[in-house]
């Protein structure tokens, strides 16, 4: 049986109810999402409100949700423009989503050249992937193969001596 989770006006006008099966689980496209558990009032008032700021990750001055609309055209966009991302056009070249990806590669990349170097699972972790698979399938192509560096080198002097 499934019920909709009542929400605050601004939460509403942020992101549509979703139905919620007994569980606690969002029904999301036909499959169940993990929503964590709704702090209890106690809780909630103990919290300061830079606190309170962390369960959104662009909170409005006061904590609450932000439109996206305002996130992209007050915030992403004139940050690329300044920063010169731009396509031909002089449009922002990426969508906000762009972030997501530009994460996992992050977490994914080699420690020498920046990244994380994190393993497959935490990257799942991170990215709150249901599965190692959609994990894998995604950003496995990033994960740096055994036979990268040194042994290419070596195997390139062996084909083409100098």
């Amino acid at each position: 049986m499934e019920k909709c989770r009542s929400q605050g006006r601004e939460a509403a006008r942020a992101r549509a109810c979703r139905p919620v099966s007994r569980n606690g689980r969002a029904e999301v496209g036909g499959r169940r999402a993990h929503r964590p558990p709704a702090p209890d009032a106690g809780e909630r008032a103990a919290r300061t409100p830079a606190e309170d700021q962390g369960d959104f990750v662009f909170p409005t001055d006061k904590g609450n949700a932000q439109r996206y609309a305002n996130i992209l055209h007050r915030g992403f966009e004139p940050a690329q423009i300044a920063a010169k991302v731009v396509d031909d056009e002089g449009k922002p070249k990426y969508a906000l989503h762009s972030l997501r990806h530009f994460y996992a590669s992050w977490c994914i990349n080699r420690g020498k050249d920046g990244g994380l170097e994190l393993p497959l699972t935490m990257v799942q972790e991170r990215m709150g992937h249901s599965s190692i698979t959609i994990t894998a399938n995604r950003y496995g192509h990033l994960f740096p193969s055994a036979d990268d560096g040194a042994e290419l080198k070596e195997a390139e002097k062996k084909l083409w001596p100098t």
